[in-house]
């Protein structure tokens, strides 16, 4: 039944890793690593993979794009960040506490979804905030942070008397 849509059924959207990777903002590098981490769903087809609608929206924890925001007509502009916070010089109780003001604020709020992770390196006392999202929410993310790791410099540069 070659060239024939099933009766009543929509067709599955799918992209191309280079289509998720302009979506997002991401190296097609790092799109490829997802779906080899299995942490993005992606289905092969021959030597390339698909990444379905419905999947991508499974890892961004947004609604995946339609025809209209994905580049037709009347499109309407939606802006996302992502990006990576490096705080070096930190203990492992300030990379806590952090980390846990940061994921109480999201989980916090009503709004377009945020995705916050974060990645501790001990031996370098390094901790990495990833942030995906709306640039109203990442910018409070980020004040959020500002704020505490501000209040650590302080803290420490004070002479004690």
């Amino acid at each position: 039944m070659r060239g024939k849509r099933m009766a009543g059924r929509m067709p599955q959207r799918y992209y191309s890793v280079d289509q998720v990777a302009g979506l997002l903002g991401l190296h097609v590098r790092t799109v490829r690593g997802y779906v080899r981490d299995g942490r993005l769903r992606a289905n092969r087809v021959g030597r390339q993979y698909r990444i379905t609608g419905e999947d991508l929206a499974a890892f961004t924890g947004a609604p995946a794009p339609t025809e209209a925001t994905a580049g037709g007509t009347g499109a309407r502009r939606q802006a996302e960040v992502s990006g990576i916070v490096r705080i070096d010089a930190i203990t492992p109780a300030e990379a806590n506490r952090v980390s846990t003001t940061v994921l109480a604020a999201i989980h916090n709020r009503r709004g377009a979804p945020l995705r916050v992770e974060s990645v501790y390196d001990e031996e370098r006392a390094v901790l990495k905030v990833i942030l995906l999202g709306d640039l109203a929410d990442t910018a409070e993310l980020l004040r959020i942070i500002h704020a505490l790791t501000d209040d650590e410099n302080h803290e420490s540069d004070e002479d004690p008397r």
